[in-house]
């Protein structure tokens, strides 16, 4: 028999319900398995470049700082003296900066803690107090 052609044929368009709902329980499923792997990645990643910054980016700023300059910033100038020239004593006469790009705050948005003449080294001691600022436990220091 033949197909009436006065009849209207009814396209099918779009997803079904159960289609859309499919989708979301396999995207569910797999960041289940995806997110565990993932947390404390970022923590991580912060502690590293906070080391990095301590043992690395820092310290190679202060070393050309006191190669120009005969010596150290004071704790009083702090690690801005990097950033900006001192203005105050010891006088930094070749200042040749800036040895940093940006100011020196740690991955959580707080300031290194700079002290010269260091108390645990010979020449300077910085550190990050790390995500929890009132614990010791995940300090990142550059004497240890």
């Amino acid at each position: 028999m033949l197909p009436n052609p006065h009849t209207k044929l009814k396209k099918r368009s779009g997803f079904t319900f159960v289609e859309i709902m499919i989708v979301v329980i396999i995207i569910a499923a797999l960041s289940a398995m995806v997110v565990p792997r993932l947390s404390g990645r970022s923590e991580r990643a912060k502690e590293n470049i906070a080391r990095a910054d301590i043992e690395t980016n820092l310290a190679t700023a202060l070393k050309l700082y006191e190669l120009d300059n005969g010596h150290f910033p004071t704790t009083d100038q702090g690690l801005m003296a990097l950033r900006v020239q001192p203005s105050s004593n010891p006088e930094a006469r070749n200042w040749n900066g800036p040895y940093i790009e940006k100011d020196p705050l740690d991955p959580w948005g707080n300031p290194y803690v700079y002290r010269s003449p260091g108390k645990k080294g010979p020449d300077y001691d910085l550190s990050s107090r790390g995500k929890n600022i009132d614990a010791q436990d995940d300090d990142i220091t550059n004497w240890n």
